[in-house]
C-alpha cells in the first residue's frame, strides 16, 4: 500500500511539473507580437528583410498574415513561413499515443497506478526536453540581442508629453539625415547599413515617427487601450493584439509595460507599392514587461528587459505611418 501511495504521489508531482514546463515551453514574450512574427509587408510579406547592424541575423518568417503566398511574391529572398508546430502538435501527439499504448499494454490503463506512473513519467521526460529546448532558444536569442556597438548613438531622453521614448540623435541608428556635421554620428560617420534599399526617401521625421509609435504601441497594449492601438496599427495587427489581450483576460492575467526606450535602430528597406509606402526597421529597445494576476496584482512572470525586433510600417496616400508587421529575430 505504501509503495502504491508513493508511486501515486510521484506520478502527481511528475504531472504537475510536466504541466508547468509545458506552459513555459509554449509561452512567448508577453509584449505585443512577442510570441511570433505576424502581420503583412505587402508583396514582401514572405521575403526576408535585409539584415542590419541592429539585427544582423535573419528575421523569423511570417507565421500569421492575411496575405497569402502567391506567384507575385517569388522574388529574391522569398521565404515562406513554415507551419508553426506547437507543443500539443503532431510530435507530442505521437509520443502521447505511444505512451498511452504502452500504459494499456503494460497492464491496462485502469490496471493500477504503475501504468499511469510510467505514462506520466513519459510526459515528464517530454516536458523536460521541451523546457531545455525552450531555455536554449532563449539563450541564443539573447546572445543575438546583445548590443551591436557600431552605429549606436546616445539618446536625448524621453519625448515631452509622449510617455515613451524620445528621438535618437540623428534618427534611428544615426540614419536619415543625421550623418555628417551636426548629426549624432559626427563628421566621419557612415550609415550602419550601406546596402539598404530606400525607394521612398525616409527622413528624420519618419524615423522619429517610427520611434514614437514603438513606445505608444507598447504602452497602449499594456493599458489594454484598443482605441489607441486602432490609431497606431493596421486592422490586421489590431486583431492580433486584441486576440492576445483577450487570451490574457480569459486566464485572469494582465500584461503591464512601461519604461520603453529605444536604444538602437536602423532601416532595413523601404519601398512603394502603388500609393502605399512601406518601411522595415530593426529596433533594439529596453522595457519593463510584467504579467500580473488580475485579481491580486501578483507578478506571474517578468519578460526580458531587452528586445530586438523588426517592425514594418506602412503609409497610405501620404497619411501617418502605422504598424503593419512585427517579426522576431533569430
Amino acid at each position: 500500500m505504501m509503495t502504491t501511495f508513493t508511486r501515486g504521489r510521484r506520478a502527481a508531482a511528475a504531472f504537475g511539473l510536466a504541466a508547468v514546463l509545458a506552459v513555459a515551453a509554449t509561452a512567448g514574450e508577453a509584449r505585443p507580437g512577442g510570441s511570433s512574427s505576424m502581420g503583412s509587408r505587402g508583396s514582401r510579406t514572405y521575403s526576408a528583410p535585409a539584415p542590419t547592424t541592429t539585427a544582423p541575423g535573419t528575421a523569423a518568417p511570417m507565421q500569421r498574415s492575411q496575405v497569402q503566398p502567391g506567384p507575385g511574391m517569388n522574388n529574391p529572398g522569398f521565404n515562406q513561413a513554415a507551419p508553426q508546430r506547437r507543443f500539443g502538435g503532431g510530435f507530442f501527439a505521437g509520443l502521447l499515443g505511444a505512451g498511452l499504448l504502452g500504459a494499456l499494454i503494460g497492464g491496462g490503463f485502469f490496471g493500477g497506478l504503475g501504468g499511469i506512473a510510467s505514462f506520466l513519467g513519459l510526459l515528464l521526460q517530454v516536458a523536460l526536453i521541451g523546457g531545455l529546448i525552450f531555455l536554449a532558444v532563449r539563450f541564443f536569442r539573447r546572445r543575438q540581442a546583445q548590443p551591436a556597438m557600431a552605429g549606436a548613438y546616445a539618446r536625448s531622453g524621453p519625448a515631452p508629453g509622449t510617455g515613451g521614448p524620445g528621438p535618437l540623435a540623428g534618427g534611428l541608428g544615426g540614419l536619415g539625415g543625421g550623418l555628417g556635421a551636426g548629426g549624432g554620428g559626427g563628421a566621419g560617420a557612415r550609415p550602419v547599413n550601406p546596402a539598404q534599399r530606400d525607394e521612398v526617401g525616409i527622413g528624420p521625421a519618419d524615423y522619429e515617427a517610427f520611434e514614437r509609435t514603438l513606445g505608444q504601441v507598447q504602452l497602449a497594449y499594456g493599458n489594454e487601450d484598443v482605441a489607441t492601438l486602432q490609431r497606431l496599427a493596421t486592422p490586421e495587427m489590431v486583431g492580433y493584439f486584441t486576440e492576445e489581450l483577450q487570451t490574457n483576460a480569459s486566464r485572469g492575467l494582465i500584461n503591464r509595460i512601461s519604461d520603453v526606450k529605444l536604444q538602437q535602430g536602423d532601416l532595413s528597406e523601404a519601398w512603394r507599392e502603388g500609393q502605399t509606402d512601406y518601411a522595415t526597421v530593426a529596433m533594439r529597445y529596453t522595457l519593463r514587461d510584467v504579467t500580473l494576476e488580475r485579481s491580486s496584482g501578483r507578478v506571474v512572470r517578468s519578460g526580458d528587459p531587452e528586445a530586438v525586433e523588426v517592425w514594418t510600417f506602412r503609409r497610405d496616400r501620404g497619411g501617418p505611418w502605422v504598424v503593419s508587421a512585427i517579426q522576431q529575430t533569430r
